[in-house]
């Protein structure tokens, strides 16, 4: 299976795990619930699941790589205690509290959460010493005489013996007490992922046009070649910052992060052209629609003459210049959703207090509920980003009343809605640019290249980025729906003639057989 696959169904053996009766106690019986063993290639994702399944079912998360601790750490330290054995005092070992078993308990109490997962990574690479402990804390759940809490559902992850040498196969007794899901490498579920991670466009529109350079392993005798998930995420990140700081971008770099020789020649070659495309068509004036009649002539007729890499090329700088509008767009909407939130609730206050000093007070507890809210791990980084972008407006908000020595309720209610009108005069603004945006890449596509692989790469690019669907279905695209609605029954029509086909087949051979 695939890793969003194998997230819905650790999902659902979650929710499953935690079902209670009626008195409280938990339905599914303890010794059934096997800990789930994710089994794939290094780089896929297996651990960014654990966050996002903690994340959105609302529980805790201890996350340890196992190759980093003793057998000490994992199941405590020795101490001799004294015990009476039929009236004889007797000497005896006991083990202190173990670091992981440690760490979920500060995890529930830090926050507040009883319920969560216990993810403990690279289990089949622990040392020898640990070996024989991994094998107990999957079989028992309990590491040394110290048992997983109650709630907390076990999850391990590993490799298969040929992406590391130091693996250890696990025997037919400790397999037979787990659940193993076996994950591969899809650049499809991947680039989903990609699109809401904000990944660097030259990266998406590569893996778009050589989908099969994802996910590479090969060994050159001792030496490991490899791409994965991993290094193209990172290698994003750092593109990303280099440009921005102006800083050159050599073959080198991307071998560091793509350890496959061909691959990072390849993609720093693509990488330089995507540059330079980006360029020589203008996408930025494209979208913003501010091209000459002449201008735009020359760069459709270049579009027209281009091979097949330069074409999809040219798509993937038009979506990825459609992505960073939609990202832009999302960030402000959701921030003037949530201030007009908070000016609500203000509202509200404001109706028991004699005057706008109450605003002050208002943002100092909106700050420490939102303080809360982090250090008990309620909420996730955007989230706690967005609720300060919106506690900042409102400090300027403030700071606006107290220039214009407003202090009346009534006037600075009034004033204070008159900023967010502007705000929201913005949003609006930034709409109308994205809607027209939108319009004039599927115009140029068309015009262009018609509707062929292009336009169906375009479509597929927009389909698969949950954000653009999001605007989409919110605020339309003519163009889009059109444009999908054409090729769909093309689609259609085509599968319907091969059925035909088919069928008059299998009818001319009956004929014959007869």
């Amino acid at each position: 299976m695939n890793i969003k696959e194998a997230k819905e169904e650790i999902k659902n053996t979650l929710r499953a795990y935690h079902r209670k009766d009626e008195q409280g106690r938990y339905s599914y019986p303890l010794i059934r619930q096997r800990p789930i063993l994710l089994m794939g290639p290094p780089g896929i994702g297996k651990t960014a699941i654990m966050e996002q399944i903690a994340r959105e079912c609302g529980v805790g998360l201890v996350s340890y790589t196992i190759t980093h601790h003793t057998r000490q750490s994992a199941i405590g330290l020795p101490r001799i205690m004294s015990r009476n054995y039929g009236g004889q005092e007797m000497s005896v070992t006991e083990y202190t509290l173990s670091e992981i078993i440690a760490a979920v308990y500060d995890c529930m109490e830090r926050t507040g959460k009883k319920e969560g997962i216990l993810f403990i990574d690279e289990i089949n690479c622990a040392s020898e010493t640990l070996a024989p402990v991994m094998l107990q804390f999957l079989q028992n759940k309990t590491f040394g005489s110290h048992r997983v809490p109650e709630g907390w559902m076990i999850v391990a992850a590993g490799n298969p013996a040929e992406y590391n040498k130091s693996v250890r196969e696990f025997d037919i007794v400790t397999l037979d007490r787990v659940r193993r899901m076996d994950i591969t490498a899809d650049c499809g579920v991947w680039m989903e992922y990609a699109w809401e991670r904000k990944i660097h466009g030259a990266v998406l529109s590569y893996l778009n046009l050589k989908p099969d350079h994802f996910y590479v392993m090969k060994n050159r005798g001792e030496e490991k070649q490899f791409v994965t998930a991993r290094g193209w995420e990172d290698l994003s990140e750092l593109l990303k910052n280099y440009e921005e700081l102006g800083v050159g971008i050599s073959a080198d770099l991307m071998q560091q992060f793509l350890q496959h020789p061909g691959t990072a020649r390849d993609f720093y070659s693509y990488y330089q052209l995507y540059r330079k495309y980006g360029t020589d068509y203008g996408v930025a004036e494209i979208l913003s629609g501010t091209l000459t009649e002449e201008e735009y002539k020359e760069r459709q007729e270049m579009a027209k003459k281009a091979g097949f890499d330069e074409r999809f090329t040219v798509t993937g700088l038009l979506v990825d210049g459609l992505s960073s509008g939609l990202t832009e767009f999302e960030a402000m909407d959701r921030r003037v959703s949530l201030l007009h939130e908070r000016l609500v609730q203000l509202k509200a206050v404001l109706d028991t207090r004699e005057d706008m000093q109450v605003l002050q007070q208002f943002i100092q507890d909106k700050t420490k509920s939102l303080e809360v809210k982090v250090e008990k791990e309620l909420i996730g980084s955007g989230e706690a980003s967005l609720e300060q972008d919106v506690l900042f407006s409102l400090e300027e908000y403030d700071l606006v009343l107290k220039k214009e020595h407003i202090l009346d309720k009534t006037e600075g209610f009034e004033r204070l809605k008159d900023l967010f009108e502007e705000e929201v005069r913005e949003r609006k603004r930034l709409l109308e640019r994205l809607q027209e945006s939108m319009e004039q890449v599927f115009r140029f596509t068309a015009l262009s290249f018609g509707e062929d692989q292009e336009m169906i790469l375009l479509l597929s690019c927009l389909m698969r980025n949950p954000v653009a669907m999001k605007f989409i279905s919110e605020h339309g695209c003519p163009s889009f729906f059109r444009y999908s609605g054409v090729l769909m029954q093309e689609k259609t029509d085509r599968e319907l003639q091969e059925n035909c086909r088919k069928l008059l087949k299998i009818s001319g051979e009956g004929e014959k057989i007869g």
